[in-house]
């Protein structure tokens, strides 16, 4: 039988009681969960970890903290998910812009949180699997291409030069 590796969440924020509640939540859930205070401690455990998804609040120490760990997040080699969570949300698109693959309001209720981080989970999935097919689908190409261009190359050089020793074709 095979078993489901829990997917790894890192959740970033500065209020305690959100922390908890929300890994609570995301635990029962299934989802294995980390916990950073801060952006700092965020973004050091995005360097020193692996996560299938960081979820961040906006503000905390200041303004743009929040902004500092998605930041962080889409630079890890790993390609984790990232939702940003705030109560004052952005305007638009706005949050897409600065690198979120999801804008989640606080507060929001249970259901309709795990609805949508399991819909972002596999939309992301989708993406990063896509990439990594159209990575080895051009590689694939690329060999097949120097694979033809030698053959081609070494049929070339046994009809334009006999073998030593063979007789000559004049």
């Amino acid at each position: 039988m095979k078993t489901k590796t829990k997917r790894r969440i890192l959740l970033v924020d500065d209020e305690l009681t959100i922390l908890l509640t929300l890994k609570a939540v995301l635990e029962i859930s299934g989802f294995d969960v980390e916990t950073a205070a801060s952006a700092r401690e965020g973004r050091s455990k995005i360097r020193a970890h692996t996560y299938d998804m960081v979820i961040t609040d906006m503000r905390m120490e200041s303004d743009v903290a929040g902004l500092e760990v998605v930041q962080a997040a889409k630079k890890a080699p790993y390609q984790p998910a990232v939702a940003m969570l705030t109560a004052f949300p952005l305007p638009g698109s706005e949050w897409e812009e600065e690198g979120a693959d999801k804008m989640l309001v606080k507060p929001m209720n249970t259901h309709d949180l795990l609805t949508q981080l399991e819909a972002l989970l596999a939309s992301h999935e989708a993406k990063k699997a896509k990439a990594a097919n159209a990575t080895m689908s051009g590689a694939e190409n690329g060999l097949e291409g120097v694979a033809e261009h030698g053959a081609g190359r070494i049929a070339d050089t046994a009809v334009s030069r006999p073998a030593k020793g063979a007789p000559s074709r004049d």
